[in-house]
């Protein structure tokens, strides 16, 4: 056994990057509480590990004292010098008590101490490799579900996929394989603890990431991503280098880039639009696709008025308010839509022929 759990050790060390030393540390701790559990022993004592030749040793440790009162701790001045003349009174003694059938104990113990240690260290090295990757994307396995979550397996560890990180919609089967966003890695006492989803907006901008070069080498930014999982996404990009085409970068040639990361979400509808420091320029561009007349900027309240015309309306509303409560996430302005003759009427807007009559009226006088 002894050679055996040498060798075992020296390769957990190597192979794991578990310190040998931490391990006999652990171990020999493990053998005094198994010593005074097994012999029914509650002295002081001490276990030797000869990392040499592997032999394990148990020695009572004894204070020496003038008058003994408690022989499980103590020995007398008379006593230590038999053993040796040069102890003195409050020394402390060595003496080995090590069992006869010790041995048995001791591997037993060592090998529980041991997987134990082996469990904690692949868990910690879990640990690490996935706290790194928080807010990242990843491709897992679905391998079962139940009404809580969706198990995904990452590999190493099983991931967990919440309900309410679900795509609405969305079916999942096992063994498909899908991406993920991992959004939260914490420590727990059954190992790390990975939780993932499908519905974060990160997810959206680590796919245009892995699908537009221009995005992951910087040449594109992704300003702000606004998302309603499994119906409708926007997206604002920006180049600082006015010869590149941020919103071409990311549809792609016949939209073949946008077209993959569409497919990847169920058919998921994402609106590419360009950003602008300039609210107005912004504003009407998250409204996509309604085309807007007019934005009027309330600085204050951080609030813009869009005037569409009277058929752009609904469009630019959209189902349910979803584009201009998408815009509005988006931009991070409220915006209040109102149609063209609504406009016209209540004296925000003046139409073109309005326009024109006004200047043809100032010619006239």
């Amino acid at each position: 056994m002894s050679s055996e759990l040498l060798d075992a050790l020296t390769f957990l060390e190597k192979e794991k990057g578990i310190s040998k030393d931490i391990l006999i540390e652990a171990i020999e701790a493990a053998l005094i509480s198994a010593y005074k559990r097994n012999f029914h022993q509650a002295q002081n004592v001490r276990v030797d590990f000869n990392t040499t030749t592997g032999s394990i040793k148990v020695f009572a440790r004894k204070n020496v004292v003038e008058e003994v009162t408690d022989s499980r701790q103590e020995l007398s001045l008379e006593e230590a010098h038999k053993i040796n003349p040069q102890y003195e009174l409050e020394d402390v003694v060595e003496l080995e008590v090590t069992p006869r059938d010790f041995g048995r104990i001791a591997a037993q113990t060592a090998k529980q101490v041991v997987t134990q240690r082996v469990r904690e260290a692949e868990r910690g090295i879990i640990f690490s490799e996935f706290i790194d990757r928080e807010e990242d994307i990843i491709t897992g396995v679905v391998q079962r579900q139940d009404h809580r979550y969706i198990y995904v397996n990452l590999g190493r560890v099983e991931a967990l996929l919440p309900a309410a990180e679900q795509m609405p919609g969305e079916k999942y089967t096992t063994n498909d394989r899908i991406k993920v966003f991992i959004t939260k890695v914490e420590k727990t006492t059954k190992g790390p603890q990975i939780l993932v989803s499908r519905t974060h907006p990160g997810l959206l901008k680590r796919l245009f990431e892995l699908e537009v070069p221009e995005i992951y080498d910087g040449t594109v930014e992704v300003k702000s991503i606004a998302r309603e999982a499994g119906d409708r996404s926007k997206i604002a990009v920006h180049a600082a280098d006015p010869e590149v085409d941020p919103v071409g970068s990311c549809v792609g040639q016949k939209g073949g880039r946008v077209q993959t990361i569409v497919n990847e979400l169920n058919g998921e509808k994402i609106d590419i639009v360009r950003w602008s420091e300039d609210p107005v320029v912004y504003v009407a561009n998250a409204l996509s696709p309604a085309k807007v007349l007019e934005v009027l900027v309330n600085e204050d309240e951080k609030m813009t008025t869009v005037i569409v015309p009277d058929y752009q309306l609904s469009l630019a509303i959209g189902k349910r308010g979803q584009n201009a409560r998408l815009a509005a996430k988006l931009t991070g302005w409220k915006i209040d839509i109102k149609s063209q003759s609504d406009a016209e009427e209540s004296g925000l807007y003046v139409g073109e022929a309005a326009q024109e009559e006004f200047e043809s009226t100032e010619e006239e006088l």
